[in-house]
């Protein structure tokens, strides 16, 4: 059927195609495909009674035909063209409705529907418009940092495969960005594809960042038409690290504690507030006018009191930007007089100081024995209870670990010093002896007896404490006796004596005894009469109780023998 198009069609029908006219009230008609997608073209026209077949063409840019598809009314058999471009790819249905599969740019011409008849062909046209959606627009080449006052190349902005062309814009956090002379200029250019006829779309953003561009998100879109109208396709956010020049010199004290005490190690530390931070300093110690280049750290190791003052730090290239800060090195000095192990005398005198220098007010606080003292001790005549161990410990409250101490371990040394005392017996058959003893170190104790006795107890001797202690014996003196303690230390020998008569009461004792005796024998021999005279008693009361029984109608004799009994008693 195709020859019916070309240069051997018959007369009849190239005359009726050249005279073909446009059904009134059928205007341009437009179908919309999306790329890929099969374009649907109805042929708009009614079909008449005399209908000898259908045909479709489309118009070349210079107005001439190309036939593709025909269909008999006779026949109901379809035949398509040799048109390359369309192989495979055309469906024409019964009622004259053309299906173009897998839409292409190319696709996008003026189809004409055509109806003939014996002595008629009526047209109806339609246009055909492809659309491609964008991919989802990309910022690429992005720069790795931007400067502020600097005009710099941000990045691209680039979508692909749209047909038609798109347009792109920039955005800062969701805000239009506007070409500004100096500070936004973009650039944009499309290319398109000569196999695909799609377009490649990129726009170029150059920009001066300022501080206020920290963190803040830059995108673009893709605007495009479609189908359906215009679309708007956003990008993922891009955000930058913005450069910019130091404005301000800090400097710090590490470790970051409240106080410094010497011998701790500190290190300073400069920061500037640019970014990137500078990375070299020159720091400048108290009383040294030239600076020391190093990183952004010093430290100072064993620090001193003489390390007390301002400390200070700048650029290296600007040092009229400097910073400083003010350290004090808190130190504790304490000297305690006399200190170690001191040996005295006892009544002697001994003065004792503690003097403190320190940075700021110190505590001080005395302790003997692990015990805290109320006050510092004085001594203008030491004791015994005065020895011990003494220490005087001072602190700065606020200044963590800033601790001294310093001890006196006070010894008291004195004679053995006696004193005895005697105490007789409440009963005066023993007499008990004491000898108190003081001294130090501690005397040994020794009893010599002169004179006969018996010692009922051997000597017991007291807890030593303060110097002081006691011995004691029990003793029974058959005659008069002298008792001698002797108490010795590595000082000195004491002797004391103390005379004890002998037992004079003995003899008195004894008749007292004997006393005792005689009343405890009168005592029994009263006990033995009682028992007699009830044993007579309970004898009688059985007698009259068997006269009672003989004659209990005698009265007068029951109450003489009633009066007997009680006289009997009695």
């Amino acid at each position: 059927m195709a020859s019916q198009a070309g240069p051997s069609c018959r007369l009849v029908f190239c005359l009726l195609i050249s005279a073909a006219v446009l059904r009134p009230g059928l205007g341009w008609y437009t179908v919309n495909s999306a790329y890929g997608d099969t374009i649907i073209m109805p042929c708009r026209l009614d079909v008449p009674q005399n209908l000898m077949f259908g045909k479709w063409k489309y118009e070349k840019p210079d107005g001439s035909p190309v036939f593709i598809a025909f269909r008999s009314s006779t026949k109901k058999s379809v035949q398509y063209d040799d048109v390359p471009e369309y192989k495979d790819r055309l469906s024409l249905s019964e009622n004259y409705t053309l299906s173009i599969s897998n839409a292409r740019i190319s696709d996008e011409k003026r189809f004409v529907c055509m109806l003939v008849t014996e002595d008629n062909v009526f047209e109806a046209p339609t246009i055909v418009k492809v659309f491609k959606q964008p991919s989802k627009p990309e910022i690429v080449s992005k720069a790795p940092f931007l400067e502020t006052e600097q005009l710099k190349k941000l990045g691209d902005c680039i979508s692909k495969d749209s047909y038609p062309d798109g347009n792109i814009t920039w955005y800062r956090n969701g805000k239009v960005l506007q070409p500004l002379e100096g500070v936004v200029v973009l650039i944009f250019k499309k290319q398109m594809d000569p196999v695909t006829q799609l377009y490649t779309m990129t726009s170029s953003l150059e920009y001066k960042a300022t501080k206020a561009d920290i963190q803040m998100p830059f995108t673009c879109s893709v605007t495009y038409y479609g189908p359906s109208g215009q679309k708007t396709v956003q990008s993922e956010q891009a955000i930058f690290d913005i450069y910019y020049p130091t404005e301000q010199v800090t400097i710090q004290v590490l470790p970051s504690k409240t106080a410094i005490k010497e011998g701790d190690n500190i290190t300073l530390k400069c920061l500037g507030n640019g970014n990137p931070p500078p990375e070299e300093f020159l720091f400048y110690l108290p009383g040294q006018p030239e600076g020391i280049r190093s990183s952004n750290t010093y430290t100072l190791t064993d620090v001193r009191r003489n390390a007390t003052g301002d400390y200070k730090c700048s650029l290296i290239d600007k040092k009229s930007m400097i910073a400083s800060t003010a350290i004090t090195v808190h130190y504790l000095d304490l000297s305690l007089n006399p200190s170690g192990e001191v040996t005295k005398q006892i009544g002697d005198a001994l003065p004792v100081s503690c003097t403190i220098s320190a940075s700021r007010n110190a505590t001080v606080v005395w302790m003997k024995d692990n015990i805290r003292l109320r006050s510092s001790p004085s001594f203008s005549s030491l004791q015994y209870q005065d020895a011990g161990n003494y220490v005087c410990e001072t602190a700065l409250q606020e200044v963590e670990g800033l601790k001294k101490r310093e001890s006196l371990t006070l010894i008291v040394e004195g004679k053995p010093q006696i004193k005895m005392t005697k105490k007789t017996d409440p009963s005066g058959l023993s007499k008990t002896i004491i000898c108190h003893v003081e001294g130090f170190p501690k005397p040994a104790i020794q009893w010599t007896i002169t004179g006969s006795g018996s010692v009922i107890n051997q000597a017991k001797e007291s807890p030593y404490i303060n110097g002081r202690y006691y011995s004691k014996i029990i003793i029974s003196p058959e005659e008069n006796v002298t008792l001698t303690c002797t108490a010795e230390n590595q000082l000195e020998r004491t002797v004391n004596s103390l005379n004890v008569s002998a037992n004079e009461n003995r003899e008195k004792v004894n008749d007292q005894a004997k006393l005792i005796v005689g009343i405890v024998v009168g005592l029994l021999l009263a006990a033995l009469v009682a028992g007699v005279v009830y044993w007579l008693y309970m004898k009688k009361s059985k007698t009259a109780s068997k006269h009672v029984n003989k004659d209990l109608g005698n009265l007068e004799e029951n109450k003489k023998l009633e009066e007997n009994n009680h006289k009997t008693e009695a």
